[in-house]
């Protein structure tokens, strides 16, 4: 619910704001204080997470994306847990040669080559950009240069791929368990090093949150911009490089595997590609805009970050994919154009939802949604030196629908992915009930920062507003 800004100032230093700014510490972040349910949820990511993102793997490697056929091979007695990990491949130099440099090139583009699409691409706003005010008062600086980034890996793909045939275009899918025991090496260490840096030398220490917990600070994270030099912000870098990135040539791949495999691409492969391709794009197109999200304004760099970015997400955001590798589906014309209308719907939605809030904030309100002036609620929050503050809260628009209608359609768009791959197994629909479970805590979690901040005000907005995702259901 913060103010949206934008800059273009050439030095990367951060700059200070006073603290008559600043909201209260204790709506910024995570937790201070720890309790036992979220401890136990804590321990139980840690121990398990790793072991579900393996038993996904390795259930696609070993039995054609079943994911009851292991456990029922187990339960039986037909197999032991030391059989399929025999089966599994290990660690090999050259994933490690690939995945090393992979990341050093994603390295190399972010923080060596600055970004020039902002300068030709109209509406593009890359470059510089300030980021959210921090805890301490701090506004960061950041290299916006994602999308750059992400054309150029492009362009060198397929001019690999039709020209220079350095290496196959399978060879992501044809190193993909090798290749985890990198993403996991990296996940690990970047990690442990934050926890380090957190204690050692933080970037800035009034930005530091520690509970005293070990295992919550490790996996939520200390430091709430860990950065080295000026321009290298783990959290910025994690979030969307060298995952998201990957995302659409982990994609790639997996067409290629299937053309090899069956001498054509399905079109549910090439739905996968163009919905999940239009979703990455978009989040590089709009990398500013997410200076100003929860991820970023509100999480600190910890193991959920620094793992799930490198483990967690190009291996369980690509199970369709990975899923149409190993089962092939060709869907019937009116099936295909359902799923590329629901992804279509839920991405302009989700897109408009948030450009109806840009829009609202940006003109403080003298603007028009759906052709009206539109209705808010005017709330006011006291900020920690007593002052007074006030701000508006849309209930027009699609904002007039639900409260996160922009979360609504982001699970549209997950659900169509799911649907491309048919419904034969559960696998591929990980992936909507994973986001399901992870945006409605979000909405829970951003509207308890916005019922302390708010008070009643808040009240009256959720009066106006009932529904949080679904109109007329939750």
């Amino acid at each position: 619910m913060g103010e949206r800004r934008k800059g273009n100032s050439s030095k990367g230093e951060p700059k200070k704001v006073s603290n008559g700014q600043s909201d209260s510490l204790g709506q910024w972040g995570r937790a201070w204080e720890v309790d036992w349910f979220s401890l136990a949820g804590v321990i139980f990511l840690l121990a398990f997470a790793p072991l579900i993102v393996y038993y996904f793997v390795m259930s696609c490697d070993q039995y054609q994306c079943s994911l009851t056929a292991p456990l029922l091979d187990i339960y039986t007695g037909r197999a032991e847990l030391s059989d399929i990990w025999d089966k599994t491949p290990l660690l090999t130099w050259k994933a490690a040669y690939i995945y090393a440099a992979w990341v050093s090139f994603q390295v190399f583009l972010y923080v060596c080559v600055p970004d020039v699409c902002h300068k030709f691409l109209p509406g593009y706003a890359g470059g510089v950009q300030d980021g959210a005010r921090t805890p301490a008062g701090i506004i960061n600086k950041y290299q916006v240069n994602g999308l750059q980034a992400w054309i150029i890996t492009h362009i060198l793909w397929f001019a690999n791929a039709y020209h220079f045939h350095w290496f196959s275009p399978t060879i992501i899918i044809d190193n993909w368990i090798p290749l985890l025991w990198c993403t996991n090496i990296l996940g690990y260490s970047v990690s442990i090093f934050a926890l380090i840096k957190a204690y050692l030398f933080p970037t800035v220490a009034n930005d530091c949150k520690f509970t005293g917990n070990f295992f919550y600070d490790y996996m939520m994270g200390i430091e709430f911009n860990p950065r080295i030099g000026k321009w290298f912000d783990f959290k910025l870098f994690f979030n969307g490089r060298p995952g998201i990135v990957a995302w659409t040539l982990i994609n790639l791949s997996y067409a290629a595997k299937q053309q090899e495999l069956y001498g054509q691409v399905t079109n549910s492969m090439i739905l996968v590609n163009v919905l999940q391709g239009i979703y990455v794009v978009d989040f590089f197109w709009n990398e500013s805009w997410y200076l100003k999200t929860i991820d970023i304004c509100h999480d600190h760099f910890g193991w959920y970050l620094g793992w799930g970015d490198c483990v967690w997400l190009p291996y369980l955001y690509t199970l369709q994919g990975l899923y149409l590798v190993y089962n092939p589906v060709q869907l019937s014309m009116p099936v295909a154009v359902g799923v590329l209308l629901l992804g279509l719907i839920g991405y302009y939605i989700f897109r408009m939802t948030n450009h109806q809030k840009d829009l609202f904030r940006g003109t403080n309100g003298n603007c028009k949604i759906w052709g009206q002036k539109p209705k808010y609620i005017e709330c006011s929050y006291t900020s920690v030196d007593g002052k007074r503050h006030h701000s508006k809260l849309m209930i027009s628009g699609f904002w007039g629908v639900t409260r996160h209608f922009n979360y609504t359609g982001d699970l549209m768009g997950s659900l169509s992915y799911c649907l491309a791959c048919g419904f034969d197994h559960l696998l591929p629909y990980f992936y909507i009930i994973y986001m399901t479970i992870l945006l409605v805590h979000r909405c829970i979690r951003d509207e308890h920062r916005c019922s302390s901040k708010y008070g009643k005000d808040w009240k009256t907005y959720t009066d106006a507003v009932p529904y949080r995702l679904l109109p007329g259901i939750f």
